[in-house]
């Protein structure tokens, strides 16, 4: 499908807050040597070269195992695994070395490519690589010998970060190197986890044959951390299991977010990152505050949470039997059984339409995202509904619904009983969002 010209200005303009936040910020990005054999492989590289080119601060940790397995099938060595990790003998090393150097090889090429017909044509893209990671044997487990089979001992945080500070993109491959000169073969997985917590990185993402992390059939958008160990233990869930690992280590670690997208999906990296929806999924830290949909016992907490607002005319009224007839459609977010903020929708029969409203947060509470909590939430709620549009009616926060994506409307674009009930006197401001 071609975008029109309106629509392709559109798309830049709403990315551009996304550029914003970006720019500075240190990702790393993880992939199995099964995403080198996707046809979409070349065009997930010129994406990464094009986050780097905005800006972001790239390391990318490459897996080899496919490629691996193939050496050792061409030289009628037998592959020996126990619990999923190789064993690494001398011939097998060798054929570890091999496909690291060759992907490697091939990766530098790809975030080279400047030809006049593509996309980052005169980027000029630094590539470094080399002994940035310290290794160590995994040793004798149960008996068995890994031999140069290794984990990640430290990450030479001190020369990564020089050369992404010099405008370069750090490529770490599957090996490490010990102070006593060994190679030993790792886990992609150990390497871009540990390599984000050294680096204090802002992002992991893990790139996998699946979309994201799927509970059924349903794809789970975001979810914080406490709430995907539960979830694990309650159901099963269809990602890779390196990736799920990756991700809730590094979340654990002190890691904002991590996310998990799909390396067959053409863009699925600057979708996920560049739009208000992303493609796939984001695991980030669990809130000490609690967002949850509202129950009874949390009217009284409410009722004195709008009450300043209610008494300045920021907000309606409404009276105890009302807020306990609405309850079920009100989302809050909860600290030490103290109710910080609050918010309802509400749905209009036979249209594609719901309203936000009493929008509250307390004010010793404010400015720290907790709104815009409060607007994900309901937005989920709405989509899950099959709900196109979400409306507010606002009279003093008319800039921060424009920052979230809200457009100005008037009184018309209502709903018909929503528009019959309009209070003149208090000439509410109406804004709109196409979810």
């Amino acid at each position: 499908m071609t975008l029109s010209h309106e629509d392709s200005v559109r798309l830049f303009r709403n990315s551009a807050p996304y550029m914003n936040a970006h720019r500075g910020k240190t990702f790393v990005i993880m992939f199995g040597g099964e995403a080198v054999l996707s046809e979409n492989f070349e065009k997930l590289i010129q994406d990464i070269a094009l986050l780097h080119s905005l800006g972001v601060k790239i390391i990318i940790v490459h897996g080899a195992r496919p490629q691996i397995d193939e050496r050792l099938g061409l030289r009628a060595i037998q592959a020996q695994f126990v619990d999923g990790v190789r064993i690494t003998n001398k011939p097998t090393l060798e054929c570890v070395k091999d496909a690291a150097g060759s992907l490697r090889s091939q990766i530098e090429a790809l975030l080279t490519l400047g030809l006049p017909n593509s996309p980052m044509h005169g980027a000029r893209i630094r590539v470094c690589s080399g002994n940035l990671v310290i290794a160590k044997p995994i040793g004798v487990r149960n008996g068995i010998d890994f031999e140069h089979t290794g984990s990640v001992r430290r990450i030479d945080v001190e020369g990564i970060q020089d050369q992404l500070d010099d405008g370069s993109i750090v490529l770490l491959s599957p090996m490490g190197y010990s102070p006593t000169g060994e190679v030993f073969n790792l886990s992609h997985e150990d390497v871009a986890t540990q390599a984000a917590i050294a680096l204090k990185a802002n992002k992991l993402i893990a790139l996998s044959e699946y979309e994201g992390i799927r509970s059924g059939d349903k794809l789970i958008r975001t979810i914080e951390l406490d709430r995907l160990k539960a979830l694990l233990v309650e159901t099963e869930v269809s990602i890779e299991q390196t990736c799920l690992n990756a991700m809730i280590d590094t979340v654990e670690a002190g890691i904002e977010r991590a996310h998990s997208v799909c390396y067959d999906h053409d863009g699925a990296i600057l979708k996920e990152l560049f739009t208000r929806d992303g493609c796939g999924s984001l695991v980030m830290q669990t809130h000490y505050e609690r967002l949850r949909t509202a129950n009874i016992d949390d009217v009284g907490g409410i009722l004195k949470l709008i009450k300043p607002l209610e008494e300045s005319g920021v907000l309606l009224t409404r009276g105890r039997e009302r807020l306990e007839n609405e309850i079920e459609q009100y989302v809050v977010i909860e600290r030490d059984n103290m109710i910080l903020a609050c918010a309802a929708l509400y749905f209009y029969e036979e249209t594609d339409l719901a309203e936000i409203a009493c929008v509250a947060i307390h004010r010793d509470y404010r400015g720290q995202n907790r709104g815009e909590r409060l607007i994900k939430a309901l937005r989920e709620k709405a989509q899950e509904s099959d709900i196109e549009r979400l409306f507010v009616l606002t009279t003093v926060s008319s800039h921060w619904f424009l920052e979230q994506g809200f457009i100005e409307k008037t009184i018309d674009d209502l709903p018909v009983s929503k528009r019959d009930q309009y209070n003149t006197n208090r000439n509410s401001k109406v804004f709109m969002l196409s979810l």
